[in-house]
Order: structure tokens, then C-alpha cells, then sequence
């Protein structure tokens, strides 16, 4: 059965932490609008992306976080995280999707380390608002900037996929999964198909109320 896409967000949901922001000049000049959080604000689980792709604005609804304003609504990645969730359990009602850049780097170039630092006060005052049991990040760059307010580190990203790091000081456990874009390539290496590596996913989101991977 192919999964249910969940519906569009409600551009009301959006957590919109200041109404502008200059701190990154490219990111200025090559966005067209800042990508905000967006869910309910009680979500059990926060799902945090890597920065808004250029996006498509000529397609219905799901043009993407650049012209939307909404992190993850575009109609590839966002979709196919959103989905991803939801048929493992955290549907519509359960996530906060966020990203650890809010505006698109030109070119869908990888975010800058200034770039990340500059966002990061907006990060985590997105995880204490939400106070999200889990936060799960989707790639390299959303873990590792993710991390650093803990002032952890991972040794290689891979590695990390779907094991679990308890943070402390934002009373939550990171749970790393694999960037969508790069999901067809990376699943059945890491030695899963989808529908394995969707009950991976809810087994550990499962387990990180009782902290049984510890």
C-alpha cells in the first residue's frame, strides 16, 4: 500500500521568532523569504532539516520552505520526511518541523559553520518552546549543529544513524536519520529496505521514553 502523504501545514502554525534578520548577507541576498518552524507547539517529536532548497514556486502548495515560510514544504524533501513520520507512527498532530539554517544558501550549497552558528539561538529557543521528548535530525548538518549546543560532536555521521544521544541541557535525545534527499541511496546500505528502516525508526522513537538503548 503506498503511504498517505500528510496534509499541507497551516501557515498559522508557524513559529515566527523575529520578523526579519540580517545576520548572514549571502543568505539576504539569495532567499526569498525567511523558513520558520512549524507544527504544534506541544509536539512530542522535532524534526530539524539542514536549510530551505531553492524551491519550486510554479507547483501547488508544496513549493518549499523558500517561498512557503514553512521549514520542510517542499514537494521532495518535504514531502517524503513528512510521510516518513508518518508512517512510522508521528503523523500531522505529533511534529514540529524546523531546519538548522532558516533561509536558502544560494545554488543548494551546503550552509557555512557562520551561517549555522548565526542560526542556532533560534534553534534552540525552538527546542525549549516546543520541549520536544525527541528531536530528530535529518543528515550531517542538522545533527552536528543540533549537538553543538550540547557541545557534542559525532566521529562520522553515518555511524550515528538511528542511535540515539541524550542531551542534557535541552532535556531531549537526538535521534539522527538520514537527509531525504539522500534516503534511496544510503537505506539499503546501511542494511535496510524502507519498510525496515521505517520500524527502526519508531522502535527507537518508542524507546527513548524509557531509554532503553541506553
Amino acid at each position: 500500500m503506498s503511504p498517505t502523504v500528510p496534509p499541507f501545514p497551516d501557515s498559522d502554525d508557524r513559529l515566527v521568532l523575529a520578523e526579519s534578520c540580517e545576520r548572514c548577507p549571502n543568505l539576504v541576498e539569495s532567499r526569498e523569504c525567511i523558513s520558520w518552524g512549524n507544527g504544534p507547539l506541544d509536539a512530542e517529536v522535532m524534526v530539524v532539516g539542514e536549510a530551505p532548497g531553492e524551491g519550486e514556486p510554479d507547483v501547488p502548495q508544496w513549493q518549499g520552505g523558500n517561498w512557503t515560510g514553512m521549514s520542510y514544504t517542499n514537494r521532495r524533501s518535504g514531502k517524503k520526511i513528512r510521510t516518513l513520520l508518518a508512517d512510522a507512527g508521528y503523523g500531522h498532530d505529533d511534529c514540529f518541523f524546523s531546519a538548522a539554517v532558516r533561509c536558502h544558501p544560494e545554488g543548494n550549497r551546503d550552509p557555512t559553520a557562520a551561517e549555522l552558528d548565526e542560526c542556532r539561538p533560534f534553534l534552540r529557543e525552538e527546542i525549549e518552546t516546543i520541549a520536544p521528548r525527541a528531536v530528530v535530525t535529518t543528515g550531517k548538518h542538522a545533527t552536528e549543529s543540533v549537538l553543538a549546543i550540547e557541545d557534542e560532536a559525532i566521529d562520522g555521521f553515518l555511524d550515528s544513524v538511528l542511535d540515539p544521544k541524550r542531551c542534557p541541557s535541552l532535556d531531549a535525545t537526538v535521534v539522527p536519520i538520514l537527509h531525504p534527499s539522500y534516503q534511496e541511496v544510503w537505506i539499503s546500505r546501511l542494511g535496510y529496505d524502507r519498510e525496515a528502516y521505517v520500524a527502526e525508526i519508531r522502535e527507537t522513537l518508542a524507546a527513548v521514553d524509557t531509554q532503553e538503548w541506553e
